[in-house]
């Protein structure tokens, strides 16, 4: 079967926009986060002295900027493979299943079990 021409193929992210994309779902989950946690920690302990917005401003900014970073690091880790990800693939199929189904594990035991009866009968 003659390959797939390149026109048809989804184009993968580049090595920089992989990072770039991490921190920015993890600025908009950071805020989120920082949204709700500074949200009940005013109601809680009160606005102090900066204010209601200053304060709220301030959780969701740091919180945005460590869940931002700690996502781009992770999809930097998570990119530093040597292969591209299709050829990471086809390495991936071509080696023998590590994980059996229920059939063989249980064929596996039966057979270890029946061996380790024949040994003790005949000793």
């Amino acid at each position: 079967m003659p390959p797939m021409p390149a026109a048809n193929r989804a184009q993968e992210p580049s090595t920089w926009q992989k990072p770039k994309m991490g921190a920015m779902m993890g600025g908009g989950v950071g805020l989120t986060i920082g949204f709700i946690f500074g949200s009940y920690s005013i109601l809680r302990n009160g606005t102090g002295p900066r204010g209601f917005l200053a304060t709220l401003s301030q959780y969701m900014l740091s919180s945005a900027a460590t869940f931002s970073f700690f996502l781009a690091i992770g999809s930097v880790i998570r990119n530093d493979g040597l292969l591209p990800p299709h050829m990471e693939a086809a390495r991936l199929q071509l080696l023998p299943p590590l994980v059996r189904s229920k059939a063989e594990g249980a064929m596996l035991v039966r057979a270890r079990w029946d061996a380790e009866r024949a040994r003790r009968t005949a000793a």
